[in-house]
């Protein structure tokens, strides 16, 4: 019972400080909500840049369709 507590103790320690270490984070923006000096430009994405890109998965998807279908007209059942 003395070893459950002070491992309670222990982790309860160990939680306070990784709180106020503060919680790590992968997002570009800071916590106030301004753009730290991290060299990321952000941009706004144009209507030809969205339409390349819909383009283009249009064609992948029909290519997976394409390929999908030559598999089964050669399975050979």
């Amino acid at each position: 019972m003395k070893n459950f507590n002070l491992a309670l103790v222990a982790l309860t320690a160990l939680g306070g400080v990784a709180l106020a270490a503060g919680s790590a984070s992968a997002a570009p923006m800071s916590v106030n909500g301004l753009q730290s000096e991290s060299g990321v430009t952000q941009v706004r994405m144009m209507h030809g840049d969205r339409m390349m890109m819909k383009k283009r998965m249009m064609r992948k998807q029909m290519m997976k369709r394409r390929m999908m279908k030559k598999r089964m007209m050669n399975r050979g059942m």
